[in-house]
């Protein structure tokens, strides 16, 4: 089935084929896959201004969304704008995530000025790779509570729960780490001078 032939489903298919969804049928996910993945390409890229990559990552997010909230729907149109809003909300929440891992860059490596952009392929790729360093000095556990709460945004709510811990000490921990993540770019910077 095209996605010409998508926008031309009756309600009875695309309530079958969100029922499916719903229920968690392959059937239905191999169908939604056929008919939408082109089609919601499409639009991420127009989303993300033609950044093919950033598209593909929203695209798969917006697959996993769909496979943990799917839900019937009686119309093609209500479930195309349904999917739009996840697609739409994967990307954003990636650039989030971006967004948020660059400040954690910038703060450990020292980097107080707002206007402080490097250009790209400089000063924050040599950062990029300091850091991802320095976090392989962390233990484990330290190392997994940094990348949840920085680079995938969980509450220390949420930690304490995964990692099976009080919130505090994860606090306490990320605390530590932070410290310590600090302190080894600090070491970095001062050999290099």
């Amino acid at each position: 089935m095209s996605s010409h032939q998508a926008r031309e489903v009756g309600r009875n298919a695309i309530a079958d084929l969100t029922r499916g969804l719903a229920c968690g049928r392959e059937e239905a996910f191999r169908i939604f896959h056929q008919v939408y993945f082109d089609r919601l390409l499409r639009y991420l890229l127009v989303v993300t201004r033609g950044d093919e990559q950033a598209a593909r990552d929203g695209i798969q997010e917006t697959f996993l969304r769909v496979a943990r909230h799917a839900r019937r729907f009686e119309t093609e149109a209500a479930f195309w704008s349904w999917l739009t809003v996840l697609a739409r909300s994967a990307v954003i929440d990636a650039g989030r995530r971006q967004s948020c891992y660059q400040r954690m860059l910038f703060r450990f490596a020292g980097f107080r000025r707002a206007e402080a952009i490097p250009e790209p392929d400089s000063d924050e790729s040599l950062l990029h790779d300091e850091l991802a360093n320095g976090l392989m000095t962390l233990a484990p556990l330290d190392r997994a509570l940094m990348e949840a709460k920085y680079m995938h945004r969980r509450s220390v709510q949420e930690l304490a729960q995964r990692f099976d811990l009080s919130p505090k000490a994860v606090e306490s921990r990320l605390h530590r780490a932070r410290r310590q993540l600090r302190d080894y770019l600090i070491t970095l910077r001062k050999d290099a001078s």
